[in-house]
């Protein structure tokens, strides 16, 4: 094989490898948003948690309740309330980590929207919710604007 052959090939296999980066990356870095909001709820991380969320949109939401158990949605008046029912004693992280957790499938719809399927699984009942986080890209950082319960089997 000739000198401009092996290059030409070197450079396809280069030019391929950065494409199958950039689509790993694409579709990895809102899983791992939603692995670091898992992580920083365990160890009470409100700083990490500001970092992770978009905070003013998670309080636009008025018409369902993210904890999973509740019938009627709570209205969350500020950024610390959200952070306080994500940390310690909280509703939502009470219920979310008395289940088992699933993070599934990511679905990116362009460059700056995502969302990521977690399944949360009372074994106890029998029991699956499988709720979509949204993110969106802010500033060139993922982050987590909504938590929709969309089935519960």
């Amino acid at each position: 094989m000739s000198i401009r052959a092996t290059v030409s090939l070197l450079c396809i296999s280069l030019s391929l490898t950065v494409l199958l980066a950039c689509a790993d990356s694409a579709e990895n870095a809102p899983r791992k948003t939603v692995i670091s909001l898992f992580g920083a709820m365990e160890k009470n991380d409100q700083a990490a948690l500001i970092y992770l969320l978009d905070l003013p949109e998670l309080m636009k939401n008025l018409n369902e309740d993210y904890a999973l158990q509740n019938d009627s949605p709570r209205v969350f008046t500020s950024p610390e309330q959200i952070l306080e029912d994500l940390t310690g004693e909280g509703l939502t992280k009470k219920t979310w980590f008395s289940l088992q957790r699933i993070i599934s499938k990511v679905h990116v719809g362009g460059d700056d929207v995502a969302s990521v399927d977690v399944t949360f699984v009372d074994k106890e009942k029998s029991q699956g919710y499988m709720t979509r986080f949204g993110l969106h890209k802010v500033n060139g950082k993922w982050k987590i604007y909504s938590f929709k319960t969309v089935s519960g089997s």
